[in-house]
Parts: C-alpha cells; sequence; structure tokens
C-alpha cells in the first residue's frame, strides 16, 4: 500500500535512492508508477523544476509542478521555494537530448492528486498524521501534510503555552505530528498541534515543588510573569524588573495546584539566549483522538477539544 508522507521523508530511503542510481531503474519506476524524491537544483525562467536525479536531469514543467498551478490557485512562488529542497514526483516520460543523455519527465501535480483521491480525502478530524513545517506566519505556520499539500496550523493550536510567533516553537523544515481538526469552505485540511503535547497532569508530573528548573518567560503582565516550563504547561511568577517574552529563565517551584491548574514560580535568574527551540516532546504520534481534555479532573475551568 502506498504511503502519502511529506516531502523529505522518501529522498534518503534506500529503495528511492537504488532507483536513482541508475538509468534502467528509473524507466522501470516510470512503468511501475512509483513516487520518487529528488532534490530540485533550479527553477528555470519559465518555472520549471530541474531535478538532480544522481544517474541524469529530471524535469517537471511548470504546469506539473503542483496542483491549482495551471489554474492560478496556487501561485508560483510553491514552485520557486522548493529549489534546494526535495520534491515528491513520479515519471511520466523520458527525452533523447542531441548529446546522447535521457531527461527525465516528471509530474509533482500527478502524485499529489494521487494523495488527495487516496488519502488526504479519506482523513477525519481526530486522525493523527506526520507533517513538515514550510514557512512560517505571524498568524501561523504552515505544513506539508502529505506529497507537498499544505495545510495551516493557526498560531493558537500550536501549544497551550502562548508564543508569539511560530518561530518560538519550530524551524522550517522541521518534521513535526498533527492532528486533523476539521476542513475550511474550500474541503482543505486544517490541523492543530496542541493535542499531542499532553495534558496538564502528564506535563505537571515532570516537576516537583522545591525543585529549581530552566523556562522560557513568554508574558509580562502587570499581575505577573507566565514562564513556559515545556510547550504545554506555564506558570506564574511575581513580577521582576526588566524582564521581556522570549528570555531564558531560571525558576524556582513553590507550589503545583492541580484543581486551579496552576504553578507558582519564584524567578531566580533571566538571561538571553539565540538556542533554537527543542523539538516537540509528543505525547500522541499515531492513531486518532475522539476527545482531548487538557484539564485536570476537578478543575473548574474546562481546556477541551472535541474531535467527534
Amino acid at each position: 500500500m502506498t504511503e502519502y508522507l511529506p516531502e523529505g521523508y522518501l529522498i534518503e530511503t534506500p529503495k528511492n535512492k537504488n532507483i536513482l542510481s541508475s538509468l534502467e531503474n528509473l524507466k522501470e519506476a516510470q512503468k511501475n508508477k512509483t513516487i520518487l524524491e529528488a532534490v530540485a537544483a533550479v527553477c528555470s525562467a519559465k518555472h520549471d523544476l530541474i531535478l538532480d536525479l544522481g544517474a541524469i536531469r529530471g524535469i517537471i514543467p511548470r504546469n506539473e509542478g503542483a496542483i491549482g498551478i495551471e489554474s492560478g490557485e496556487t501561485r508560483d512562488i510553491a514552485l520557486i521555494s522548493r529549489v534546494g529542497k526535495p520534491v515528491c514526483f513520479i515519471i511520466t516520460g523520458f527525452e533523447k537530448e542531441k548529446n546522447g543523455r535521457f531527461t527525465a519527465i516528471c509530474s509533482r501535480k500527478a502524485v499529489q492528486e494521487e494523495c488527495t483521491a487516496n488519502y488526504l480525502e479519506k482523513l477525519v478530524p481526530g486522525d493523527v498524521i506526520p507533517a513538515v513545517v514550510t514557512h512560517m506566519e505571524n498568524f501561523g505556520c504552515f505544513a506539508d501534510i502529505g506529497c507537498g499539500i499544505p495545510s495551516l496550523l493557526p498560531i493558537d493550536s500550536i501549544s497551550v503555552s502562548r508564543i508569539s510567533h511560530p518561530s518560538d516553537r519550530f524551524r522550517s523544515g522541521e518534521k513535526i505530528f498533527a492532528v486533523v481538526s476539521g476542513r475550511d469552505s474550500a474541503g482543505r485540511i486544517c490541523i492543530s498541534h496542541k493535542e499531542l503535547l499532553g495534558t496538564w497532569e502528564e506535563n505537571a508530573e515532570k516537576f516537583s515543588p522545591g525543585e529549581t528548573v530552566g523556562g522560557i518567560i513568554r508574558s509580562v503582565e502587570d499581575y505577573g510573569v507566565f514562564v513556559e516550563l515545556a510547550p504545554n504547561l506555564a506558570g506564574l511568577a511575581e513580577s521582576c524588573p526588566r524582564l521581556r517574552p522570549g528570555q531564558k529563565a531560571c525558576v524556582y517551584i513553590k507550589s503545583l495546584i492541580p484543581d486551579k491548574m496552576k504553578i507558582k514560580l519564584i524567578i531566580v535568574d533571566a538571561f538571553e539566549s539565540e538556542e533554537e527551540p527543542n523539538p516537540p516532546e509528543y505525547f500522541i504520534k499515531s492513531g486518532h483522538i475522539d476527545f482531548w481534555r487538557y484539564s485536570p479532573e476537578g478543575c473548574s475551568k474546562n481546556i477541551s477539544t472535541d474531535f467527534g
């Protein structure tokens, strides 16, 4: 059974490498309509993608570059931005050049159409899927959910702990997991992420009163400072002068209060850091979720997601 993965998952597999190693294998892949991946080395002036197939050169004509390019629904930046990155494709034919070498004629759009019909159309809210972050905006990030097809992950769905920009949590090209939250008015899949990062109790179990731990300052308010201990867990400390969001912090844990979903902290130190964000720790990586409740039992505040 064909697995329709985000771009970048196939390129280093032994099967993909073996097929790209010889013209004979590439011709066999054409017959079998095998989905392959290679790096887009160049985007031509006509916006054709030129592929490095190892054994020979490949080309994806502009109109075969993605669903919607021909109609104008998808902008050409979707092709230009793939240079230097893996793209998926099937080989539709070969052309013999004047120098006797062959060029493979390829289609990325055909793979995306197949992925849509055989995979994406069958997904339902609550399904957990792999994804790859492609680019980020203030309002959220776009992620490849299969064969280069994008989906929007809104910033407020990335984690329970609030962030100012998706780059606080992700980096471009990062492999993540997401959960299908529904479809928009055009039928495109919408995704969420926070439901995979654990409940309040699951995260709070990692910490104990009396410990001093590291965190990240996410918000500075008149009444206190919110410090993130984990992507789905933050505590409140008393206000201190000259603190700002994004700083790393060393905090003392005074208490954890499950029935109020609160963690009381004391800031010991705060400092600047240019470190990249750590990859998220997932409590769920596959399967299906019908209902997710973040709040502990007995807590008056209810944070939950119903995928039914």
